[in-house]
């Protein structure tokens, strides 16, 4: 019986573990991605730019933004 308390508080531990990684990750990625276009903008770069590089190949957005840019 004392296997399965061991076995259901291991798995526990390993999603509460991963749920927090992703969490920590998703922040510094958002983080970097802010002082970027901080920097961007306090250079004279268009801050859309600065974010079409960190999002996915699905966003609309940035689609738009190439589209229209040569």
């Amino acid at each position: 019986m004392d296997e399965g308390k061991y076995w259901c508080v291991g798995i526990a531990l390993t999603a509460v573990t991963l749920i927090g990684c992703f969490t920590y990750y998703n922040y510094a990625r958002d983080q970097a991605m802010k002082s970027n276009i901080e920097s961007a903008i306090a250079k004279g770069i268009d801050p859309i730019a600065v974010r079409c590089a960190y999002v996915g190949v699905q966003d609309t957005i940035c689609t738009v933004y190439a589209t229209t840019k040569k």
